[in-house]
């Protein structure tokens, strides 16, 4: 299994932009997709996007497409959420997360989770 840990929370005013890191652990990265979800206080986890072992591929929710854009490289062991337009409503935990299957990584087939990282959009 592949251990995660996030970086890059923060505060940050409506309209700017935050960059979050997730590093992996392991010789195994290149074989995962990964994942990203959020959080957001009294509400269930729900999916942001997630790129393909390669990083050929992404998707995204609909309420990020446009804003959000998810990277990685494999020779770092990183994948990275690029967060632009940033509303109030995206204030939430984020985390990274990886699983073996591109299509049901979103409906939450996940093998390891990182810790979280808390994301702050002010009004």
């Amino acid at each position: 299994q592949v251990q995660l840990v996030e970086s890059g929370g923060g505060l940050v005013q409506a309209g700017g932009s935050l960059r979050l890191s997730c590093a992996a652990s392991g010789r195994t990265f290149s074989s995962y997709v990964m994942g990203w979800f959020r959080q957001a206080p009294g509400n269930e986890r729900e999916f942001v996007g997630a790129i393909s072992w390669s990083g050929g591929s992404t998707y995204y929710a609909d309420s990020v497409k446009g804003r959000f854009t998810i990277s990685r490289d494999n020779g770092k062991n990183t994948v990275y959420l690029q967060m632009n337009s940033l509303k109030p409503e995206d204030t939430a935990v984020y985390y990274c997360a990886a699983s073996k299957n591109y299509v049901r990584v979103r409906s939450g087939d996940i093998e390891s989770w990182g810790q979280g990282t808390q994301v702050t959009v002010s009004s």
